[in-house]
């Protein structure tokens, strides 16, 4: 039997996937085509990774712009945050699709379907099958075909801390590995990534997740060798969504437009900020578009700032102009080691709402080196145990992969298979 099985440390570096601290991940990576140069999209965030994923394609075409992001309504513009139960339904009822692509769960319905298990934030769960082809299973909600919500029995009743991921892989390996066997399984866990938010990178308790995380993906790995062993044709992929960067400071991009009159005013609608960690989308109404090439080139001369993404370039990062966006920025990143040794600081983009990462602590969103380059390891038929394949590759590339070694095609997407 031909099945693919997915394993996601959310948040993962790759430069932390060795024999220290990630014993079971190294081991694997002897046995796996390890992909030196794979690299996450932008935002660098989970929720739009995992719409590349489910879909093979950019955010320009599945539509997931951010972890927050804004809508046109009414003819006004809504900032959301993307990581809401509910944000994918009512993006369906504004605009009348969910996602602008197909998922992997639609494409696999009918020769085996896909079960997702995940930790992360709900939107991110969501956006693997917002229209109900397969099964998802989060804290917030666990669904079936058509959305139908399952039993109280059947649903992923766990926390968002290691115990929560501990229990939904040992779960995951009981019920869907061995017993439901679907083709496609995944397993989405929410550490290193929650750990990395909330304590700095390389102190004693991000080092502790690692090593329970590698754990988790360790039992996986096993089981997936079991399945092998009883004659199962397993595709097995492990890596992350995107690494991290410490947080240096935090910049509030609009209220420094606002003091360079740019934009009328705090809350003002002519100009909007989505502040998506180290990165930030700026959004402008149509009678202001104007205005852009001056606040673009005031962004450029911002100490404060990476890089400036102007509308005619957003196609370079995976974007396009749709609900009004009209500029991208990353924020001021460097490659110094923080207090415990690890390379890679970012400020932020400071988020309205207050909430943000303290200083000191994980991020990412942008184009730094250490958030761009997340974890991607592939075993299965086809793939050279040990080998490194020195070609650029991304999230788009996981579908199109899994599709090929199920036997599917993978038109319409921006990736490719990796076979």
């Amino acid at each position: 039997m031909r099945r693919a099985v997915i394993v996601i440390l959310d948040g993962l570096r790759r430069d932390m996937v060795n024999a220290a601290h990630t014993p079971h991940l190294a081991a694997f990576a002897q046995s796996a085509v390890w992909f030196p140069h794979h690299r996450s999209v932008f935002p660098s965030t989970t929720r739009v990774a995992s719409a590349s994923m489910a879909t093979g394609c950019y955010p320009a075409r599945h539509e997931l712009a951010g972890n927050t992001m804004a809508l046109v309504e009414q003819d006004r513009l809504v900032v959301h945050d993307a990581g809401h139960p509910d944000f994918l339904q009512h993006k369906r009822r504004v605009t009348g699709r969910a996602l602008g692509e197909p998922t992997l769960a639609e494409r696999v319905r009918e020769v085996g379907g896909l079960i997702l298990f995940s930790n992360v934030s709900p939107g991110a769960a969501y956006a693997h099958d917002p229209d109900g082809h397969g099964h998802v299973y989060h804290r917030a909600g666990s669904f079936g075909p058509g959305r139908v919500p399952v039993g109280d029995a059947d649903h992923l009743a766990i926390g968002p801390g290691l115990d929560g991921d501990r229990v939904m892989t040992e779960r995951f390996i009981d019920e869907v590995l061995r017993r439901r066997r679907p083709a496609v399984a995944i397993l989405w866990l929410g550490h290193p990534d929650t750990t990395q938010h909330a304590v700095p990178l390389g102190s004693p308790a991000h080092l502790a997740a690692l090593a329970e995380a590698d754990r988790h993906a360790g039992w996986v790995i096993g089981a997936v060798e079991r399945l092998r062993d009883q004659g199962d044709d397993v595709l097995l992929i492990v890596g992350s969504d995107h690494g991290h960067q410490t947080v240096a400071g935090a910049i509030d991009v609009s209220a420094e437009l606002v003091a360079a009159r740019l934009k009328a005013g705090d809350g003002s609608e002519d100009v909007t900020v989505a502040a998506n960690g180290t990165a930030a989308l700026i959004y402008l109404d149509p009678e202001h578009r104007h205005r852009a090439a001056e606040i673009a080139g005031f962004l450029s001369s911002c100490p404060w700032i990476d890089r400036v993404i102007a509308a005619d370039d957003l196609a370079s990062v995976g974007q396009n102009g749709s609900h009004r966006l009209t500029i991208a920025v990353t924020m001021r990143s460097d490659a110094d080691p923080n207090a415990f040794g690890i390379p890679g600081k970012s400020l932020i983009a400071a988020a309205p709402s207050g909430k943000g990462v303290p200083v000191g602590c994980g991020q990412h969103g942008g184009l730094g080196i250490y958030e761009q380059a997340p974890v991607l390891m592939v075993s299965g038929a086809r793939f050279s145990a040990g080998f490194s394949q020195p070609v650029h590759t991304s999230p788009v590339d996981l579908a199109p992969t899994v599709v090929a070694h199920l036997g599917l095609s993978h038109d319409g997407m921006d990736g490719r298979p990796l076979q």
